[in-house]
């Protein structure tokens, strides 16, 4: 593909890579994205009247610039490593699960059941109520992703559709139960969890150590840890991994090898639900402790942008998420509010448009001289 002016002295050329793309260019692609869209967003801020330098010392202070608010970034990249996670195990085999938001959702309220139920007595011992928090989180989540999961592999209907519709449903189902059955005195919650519901947080250890106190850091963060070792085992060292791929990069031939294409698409996508569901179970527990209308600020499409800049890695995702943990932390601070969300956007558009530098050689040479 050649893109010809014939007013411009060269010529840009595109032509398909044939060869694999280099293991640094990925992440390298991602980092220039980040820093592009930082750039943008500076450019904009300025053409409005803003200062860029001084929020950008702003955004550093208010998200990295203490041990109390990196905590608080922290806490909200918990959410979005499980849920970058769970967009990143579909994406490896071209299952493109836009349902992350529902699945979150369902989570919540499968871990809301065991309290409010209830379904372990409230005077359990709280690695009992936990454990089945996080038991009924899983389920709720990877029942959100079964069902485009079995629609896709039993009848061809398109995921992206089925599971971006799936959020909606999701998200009223709990709204039923909120403003109705479990409403805390017409309130658009439910009452306060048990204290045993609580996940664990750095806060609750103040007295023992004083350096913990106003830190709200909670168990949750470990449960992502835990999630991206455990998918970095099962892409890089197990054999369904090693079946994620192919399928993903060459269908036809993953069938002709005998792999049940079918049964790995329900899979995929219950295990991607359960993943975005534990992150639902860890902000109710963790964060909020109790179910509420809004949980979450777009968690699980936020994921998905999280997934594509870290280029599916698990690790990757784990840093990602910090970056936009301090997004969401640095929206409460920064004015105009809306420039964290602009810089999101952004970051968006920066990494679709990186592909091109993955799929494409592009090279620039000089046109020749035309003949009088």
């Amino acid at each position: 593909m050649r893109i010809n002016d014939i007013r411009a002295p060269f010529t840009i050329q595109f032509e398909k890579r044939s060869e694999d793309v280099p293991k640094w260019m990925p992440f390298a692609t991602s980092i220039g994205s980040v820093v592009a869209a930082f750039l943008i967003s500076g450019i904009i801020l300025a053409l409005i009247g803003g200062e860029p330098l001084k929020v950008g010392a702003f955004f550093f202070e208010a998200t990295f610039g203490s041990w109390a608010v990196f905590s608080d970034t922290l806490v909200k990249a918990t959410p979005l490593i499980m849920v970058g996670l769970a967009c990143a195990v579909a994406f490896k085999m071209k299952m493109w699960n836009i349902g992350a938001e529902g699945q979150f959702y369902l989570g919540a309220f499968g871990a809301s059941l065991v309290v409010l139920v209830p379904l372990v007595p409230l005077d359990s011992p709280k690695i009992v109520v936990i454990g089945a928090m996080i038991v009924m989180g899983l389920l709720g989540g990877a029942l959100w992703g079964f069902i485009p999961g079995f629609l896709k592999a039993r009848y061809n209907v398109n995921e992206i559709i089925t599971s971006l519709m799936l959020n909606y449903i999701a998200i009223f189902w709990n709204n039923f139960w909120i403003f109705d059955k479990w409403s805390d005195a017409g309130f658009q919650m439910t009452p306060q969890f048990e204290h045993n519901a609580w996940l664990p947080r750095l806060a609750d250890y103040a007295r023992e150590i004083r350096a913990f106190s106003g830190i709200t850091l909670h168990l949750g963060v470990v449960f992502g840890l835990i999630a991206a070792v455990v998918m970095w085992w099962i892409f890089e060292r197990s054999r369904w991994g090693y079946e994620i791929k192919l399928i993903g990069d060459n269908p036809n031939a993953a069938r002709y090898a005998g792999l049940n294409i079918a049964r790995n698409t329900v899979m995929v996508m219950m295990l991607s639900g359960a993943l975005a569901g534990l992150a639902g179970m860890a902000e109710i527990s963790g964060v909020v402790h109790r179910l509420q209308e809004r949980i979450s600020p777009g968690y699980g499409f936020t994921g998905i942008i999280v997934a594509w800049l870290a280029k599916l890695n698990p690790f990757g995702v784990i840093v990602v998420s910090i970056l936009f943990g301090a997004l969401i932390v640095a929206g409460r601070e920064i004015q105009p509010s809306g420039l964290a969300l602009l810089l999101q956007g952004i970051i968006l558009f920066m990494v679709i448009s990186s592909d091109v530098l993955l799929r494409y050689k592009i090279s620039i040479a000089r046109k020749a001289p035309e003949a009088a």
